[in-house]
């Protein structure tokens, strides 16, 4: 009796002294407490963004009386003061093509947090934000294109119109679903081990828009000189505007890891952001009154980071 009572002792004061890690990654059903490969994510990285997106001429109706002087257009508010010379038509700088489209390079960096899944760690749940830097959107001349034309001596001309430098800040808010490609109960150290991972989420971007009368026909709009100032020779100088454009955001990451040590990785990879539509408008000096001026549509981020991950 005294040999058993003294094996009882034994037995559970080695149980007491054991800690999980003895276990390894055997499952332990009953008595025991179990590792379940939970972990608490953190993860930060940087790199290189290349967008590019496919921009559209957003003006609107504005449309004005073009005449002609020797192989010169410009638009004329006043038709008595240009009957001599030749009326070629009305037309519309609303229906001008982009005269090129947006592809810029820029810095960007991240955050996340997250979480391993309990008995499944190959897969990682994780609350993502994106900043992608300022790029910088720069044209002359914004539009150009063949114009039509109604009720005049020509059906169409060729016209440039406006001149932009503008910029663009983007920050992407994302939840992340990630599957890390290795067998086995724990991620093994000193490999690498791949992923792949989809996420959706919400989008911010701020445009800053510096609109110059380059070509001499914008000037001529009367509701077009509220959002500048009107200077000696007749020009208008139009303010920088800001436009917030909201967005349903997509993201594809894939790439790989590699353990350093127990909880610590490094971390490289492809991510993949698109954005449905981002606005650029023109705005008076109090923000009070604003007008679409052009747009970019399915943006598409292609960044390559690289970073750090640390799982507790």
């Amino acid at each position: 009796m005294l040999f058993v009572l003294s094996t009882l002792t034994c037995v559970g004061l080695s149980g007491v002294a054991r800690a999980n890690w003895e276990y390894g990654d055997d499952r332990v059903t009953t008595g025991w407490y179990q590792d379940d490969g939970r972990r608490f994510i953190i993860a930060v990285r940087g790199g290189i963004a290349y967008g590019m997106a496919k921009l559209k001429n957003e003006v609107g109706t504005l449309g004005a009386d073009y005449y002609g002087d020797n192989g010169q257009v410009f638009p004329c508010s006043d038709a008595s003061g240009c009957s001599a010379y030749e009326f070629l038509g009305t037309g519309n700088i609303g229906t001008l093509p982009m005269n090129k489209d947006f592809e810029q390079v820029s810095f960007m960096g991240g955050v996340a947090i997250g979480w391993t899944l309990p008995w499944t760690p190959q897969w990682r749940f994780q609350i993502d934000w994106d900043y992608i830097a300022e790029s910088e959107y720069s044209a002359s001349p914004l539009f150009s294109g063949d114009m039509h034309l109604t009720g005049g001596s020509k059906d169409s001309i060729h016209f440039n119109s406006g001149s932009v430098q503008s910029t663009i800040t983007t920050n992407v808010f994302t939840t992340m679903a990630i599957r890390d490609f290795y067998d086995g109960w724990s991620k093994p150290l000193r490999k690498v081990i791949p992923y792949a991972g989809v996420g959706l989420g919400y989008a911010d971007s701020e445009t800053v828009l510096n609109l110059s009368d380059s070509y001499g026909d914008l000037s001529g709009y009367w509701d077009l000189q509220k959002f500048g100032e009107v200077d000696d020779y007749g020009i208008v100088q139009f303010h920088s505007s800001k436009r917030s454009s909201s967005n349903l955001a997509g993201v594809v990451t894939v790439g790989f890891s590699y353990g350093v040590s127990e909880g610590f990785f490094l971390d490289s990879g492809f991510r993949f952001i698109y954005l449905p539509r981002i606005k650029w408008a023109l705005s008076n000096s109090d923000e009070s009154q604003s007008r679409d001026w052009f747009s970019a549509e399915n943006i598409l981020y292609s960044t390559f980071v690289f970073g750090f991950r640390w799982e507790f």
